[in-house]
């Protein structure tokens, strides 16, 4: 009678396997939808910085574009600060209207030498993300007279 009853315990799970598998079940769930949610806050992200860096990118156009003849009469130089002032611009990425995310051109031209003339364009991007956290996307280059 004993060997009976031993079987009969033996094949049934306890309250506390239960728990246990129940818990080990949660974290699963847990860990794969928390790591869901990351990695599409992480793409998020990138589209984000992919579109700032685009922006930047513009900036840096928009000075090459610029006209800077120093063989003219007068002289012409477009491409000084106060042709390019600080712009915000919308990101272009939201997909509803409730996520719209604007970014800050910042323009800055400096003088690096006068003969031959030549200067430095850097265009920075400042946007925010997730609990308002700034980024910045910045592109920079060199620039010398149209010639």
């Amino acid at each position: 009678m004993q060997a009976k009853i031993r079987a009969n315990r033996s094949g049934a799970f306890t309250l506390m396997e239960v728990v246990i598998s129940i818990l080990i079940g949660a974290i699963m769930v847990w860990g794969i939808v928390s790591g869901y949610s990351e990695s599409a806050r992480r793409a998020e992200w990138s589209a984000y910085s992919l579109a700032a860096q685009s922006l930047a990118s513009q900036g840096i156009e928009l000075t090459r574009a610029a006209k800077w003849d120093t063989l003219s009469f007068p002289s012409v130089d477009q491409v000084v600060s106060s042709n390019f002032p600080t712009a915000i611009n919308i990101l272009d990425i939201p997909m509803t209207r409730t996520n719209i995310v604007y970014a800050t051109n910042f323009t800055t031209i400096t003088s690096i030498a006068t003969d031959p003339p030549l200067k430095m364009v850097s265009v920075s991007t400042v946007w925010r993300f997730w609990n308002g956290n700034r980024f910045t996307n910045t592109v920079a280059t060199y620039r010398a007279p149209d010639q």
